[in-house]
């Protein structure tokens, strides 16, 4: 499953930031905020519009992204809902 599509509140772990061209600086960045393997993941919040963009949280942090680049995460569902 890739980030975009995960469920508002559902708990995720994050398997991979995919790169979409070679050299991708997106995917690159994306890594370095800490969408790395492992870190727990959950979409907050949507934007009213397009619903975009995302509201993100990765650990203790929150980032809006934007539905393309939430596209460039795989994740794992662990299956859970949230408060």
């Amino acid at each position: 499953m890739i980030l975009s599509e995960l469920p508002q509140r559902t708990s995720a772990t994050v398997e991979a930031v995919e790169d979409r061209v070679p050299n991708d600086l997106i995917s690159r960045r994306l890594r370095e905020l800490g969408f790395v393997d492992g870190e727990q993941v959950e979409v907050m919040a949507v934007g009213p519009i397009g619903a975009e963009p995302l509201l993100v949280q990765v650990g203790y942090t929150r980032f809006a992204l934007r539905r393309n680049e939430a596209a460039r995460i795989r994740v794992r569902s662990n299956g859970s809902g949230g408060a």
